[in-house]
C-alpha cells in the first residue's frame, strides 16, 4: 500500500475520539448548562453559528478545574475510534506525517494524542490560563484555534508537506478545504449534512478511511 498523501490531518472531537470535550466536561455541571452547551456545540458544528460565538460562552459557564481537564483527557483516551491508532501507525511507517488539529482543550488532548503515537509538537489545539478562582474559563493569549478561520490559518503557517488532507466532522474542518488538497468528512460519530456536501470523501469509520488513504 502506498500513502495517497503525504500529509494527514485529523480533528479530534466526534472524529479520532466519539465524544465532544466540551460537552462532556458540561455534562458535569448542572442539566441546564449541559444542555445549552450541546445545543452551542451542535449549532457551531453544523455551520449555523461561528465558533467563536460559542467557545468563550461555555467556557465560562463550565469552568472546568484542572482536575476535570484530566478527567477529560482519561474519557478521551477511552473513546478513542477503533482502528485510530493502527491507521496512524500505519501512515507514519509510510512516512506520512500526521497532526491532530482541533478547537478542544490542548491539556486534554494531548495524552490522546501520545496514546495514538502522535508527538506533541504535532498536536494544534487551545491553551487555557487559569482564571482567579483557579478554574480554567480563559483562553492563554491568541488562540486561532478558538475561531471559525483558525483552521485553515494553522494550516498555512505550518507550511505542511504536500499533498495534505484533512479528516474531520464539523464546520471547522471543512473550512479548511480551501487550504489542503482534500477533504475527508468523517461521519463514524456524527453525520453533518452540510459538512459531507463540501467533502471530497466521505468515511464512517477507520475501516473506511483507510482506502481513502492508501492506495
Amino acid at each position: 500500500m502506498l500513502p495517497r498523501f503525504k500529509t494527514v490531518i485529523f480533528d479530534v472531537d466526534s472524529t479520532l475520539a466519539a465524544i465532544e470535550g466540551i460537552d462532556w466536561l458540561a455534562a458535569l455541571r448542572d442539566p441546564e448548562i449541559a444542555s445549552e452547551s450541546e445545543e452551542l456545540t451542535a449549532k457551531a458544528m453544523a455551520g449555523e453559528m461561528p465558533i467563536e460565538a460559542v467557545y468563550t460562552r461555555r467556557l465560562a459557564r463550565i469552568r472546568p478545574t484542572g482536575a476535570e481537564l484530566l478527567m477529560l483527557a482519561d474519557a478521551y483516551q477511552h473513546t478513542a475510534e477503533a482502528g485510530a491508532r493502527e491507521l496512524i501507525a500505519d501512515l507514519q511507517a509510510a512516512k506520512v506525517h500526521v497532526h491532530l488539529l482541533s478547537g478542544g482543550l490542548r491539556a486534554s488532548i494531548i495524552p490522546l494524542a501520545l496514546q495514538l503515537g502522535v508527538p506533541a509538537d504535532r498536536v494544534h489545539a487551545v491553551s487555557l490560563a487559569r482564571d482567579d478562582d483557579g478554574t480554567f474559563s480563559l483562553l492563554d493569549g491568541e488562540q486561532p484555534l478558538a475561531t471559525q478561520q483558525g483552521k485553515p490559518l494553522t494550516v498555512q503557517r505550518l507550511q505542511l508537506r504536500t499533498p495534505t488532507v484533512m479528516v474531520g466532522d464539523g464546520s471547522t474542518d471543512a473550512a479548511v478545504r480551501g487550504v489542503v488538497d482534500s477533504f475527508i468528512a468523517y461521519t463514524g460519530v456524527a453525520r453533518r449534512e452540510k459538512v459531507v456536501a463540501v467533502a471530497d470523501a466521505e468515511a464512517n469509520s477507520f475501516a473506511a478511511l483507510r482506502p481513502l488513504l492508501f492506495t
